[in-house]
């Protein structure tokens, strides 16, 4: 029981120290997560939009930036519809927004580009 206390004695301060400096440095466990990463992953990469696609977003008055600033920056992926085991490229579909979705994009992520396939609007 007396090693226990000093644990405590010793740990909570320590913990307590550590969660200060890591939040004063902007630092969080965000990055960590599986829609962080794949949207940030896919940031990263060229976008490419196929024929589909760029005629879906000219007929519901999308625009490129909008669909990156937006749409896939706040999206959720949802990982039931997609296939992320997918070899070569993993398939995607991402839902904006996260809550009461209005939109439905489905992409692939390859290794140089994410070729984006459909978006269609939800009811």
């Amino acid at each position: 029981m007396r090693k226990l206390k000093f644990f405590l004695i010793g740990f909570l301060p320590g913990l307590l120290l550590v969660f200060f400096i890591l939040n004063k440095k902007g630092a969080s466990c965000s990055g960590y997560l599986p829609n962080s990463r794949v949207i940030a992953e896919t940031l990263s990469k060229k976008i490419v939009h196929s024929p589909t696609f760029t005629q879906e977003m000219e007929n519901l008055k999308i625009d490129s930036t909008f669909l990156k600033d937006s749409i896939i920056t706040e999206g959720k992926i949802d990982f039931d519809k997609s296939n992320a085991q997918k070899k070569p490229c993993p398939e995607y579909t991402l839902l904006y927004p996260k809550k009461n979705a209005k939109y439905e994009v489905r992409f692939d992520k390859c290794k140089d580009n994410a070729t984006f396939h459909s978006i269609k609007k939800l009811n």
